[in-house]
């Protein structure tokens, strides 16, 4: 994922955020509905949300440092972690506190042209700020479903956009929903309903954008495509010929960390083999410009070691020499 494109849809989203939270708090000033409190709030924690990820996009182009020599990249999945958070503390837990408040103590909706006039209003705001996030998204999702894209991507900023949008449109058909009803039978119980819907709504969204940005946290491999053209990339056939084992990680969205164990000839002097490693270094930058810090380990290609793989426990959390089997 580009990082404008990521750019335009968090802005897109943070505008429409910003001008829905408003309209549905003067709605709730109006009309007394726990909808449309709860409606606002949702949109002012999506406000939040989406500076967050703007915070985090900053933060995460500072320099590499000796304390931290791979960069800053990881800022953008941590600021996304934090989102999670958010929507679900101060949107979903709000929601269901106040819907089950307004169904255990219901009251008509007063002046109900307020509420239905600014869920009408946000819909087709919210609509837009989809539409904006689902057009970016298609640069990069390839021929991706949209499920495989959200927990695939390596970039959180757009997943995270297109579930908050997703789950605000749904919510403000539920909210429309809960007040037409409730104007309908005059039974304010059902504004109440609609809002409770709203909160396990987004604490649904909040969980699922938990999992995939805690898997992105801990550190995940760089994708199919990209490992076939490093793959390639590494062997030239004639110094270099074979890779014995390889790992890559991502260091954040547009930084990938590239270690392999590469085979070469035994009689192959030791000139021959730094400028080999040189080149197909060079050769990794050219197919996947985003590996950015390679490590490559020559090493004489044994059959039977190769098939032993990795070793376990040169990995962290990989078993201890000394654990009992």
């Amino acid at each position: 994922m580009s990082a404008s494109g990521g750019t335009k849809a968090i802005v897109a989203a943070l505008a429409a955020n910003l001008a829905i939270a408003v309209a549905k708090f003067v709605a709730f000033l109006f009309s007394g509905s726990s909808s449309m409190l709860a409606e606002s709030v949702h949109s002012l924690a999506d406000s939040g949300n989406q500076g967050l990820l703007l915070l985090g996009g900053k933060k995460a182009k500072r320099e590499a440092t000796p304390q931290h020599p791979f960069g800053y990249g990881r800022e953008r999945y941590i600021y996304a972690f934090l989102v999670s958070i958010v929507l679900f503390s101060v949107g979903g837990m709000f929601a269901i506190y106040e819907g089950y408040e307004k169904i255990k103590h219901p009251h008509e909706i007063e002046h109900w042209y307020w509420p239905v006039g600014v869920l009408v209003f946000a819909i087709i705001a919210e609509s837009f700020s989809f539409r904006t996030a689902i057009k970016e998204s298609n640069h990069t999702r390839g021929k991706q479903s949209w499920k495989d894209f959200v927990r695939h991507a390596k970039a959180p900023e757009l997943p995270v956009v297109l579930l908050e949008d997703l789950g605000a449109l749904v919510g403000l058909v539920l909210a429309l929903g809960g007040v037409g009803i409730a104007l309908a039978t005059g039974d304010g119980v059902w504004d109440g309903i609609g809002t409770l819907c709203i909160g396990i709504l987004l604490i649904v969204i909040a969980i699922v954008l938990a999992v995939e940005t805690k898997s992105l946290l801990l550190g995940e491999a760089a994708g199919i495509e990209a490992v076939q053209k490093i793959e390639a990339a590494i062997v030239d056939g004639d110094t270099v010929t074979g890779i014995i084992h390889m790992r890559t990680l991502h260091l954040g969205p547009e930084e990938l960390l590239v270690a392999a164990k590469i085979a070469v000839e035994h009689d192959d002097t030791a000139a021959e083999v730094a400028s080999a490693i040189n080149a197909a270094e060079s050769r990794i930058r050219e197919a996947v410009p985003i590996a950015r810090v390679i490590y490559l380990e020559p090493d004489i290609f044994n059959e039977s070691e190769a098939e032993k793989g990795p070793d376990p426990e040169a990995t962290p959390g990989g078993p201890s020499p000394t654990a009992e089997h």
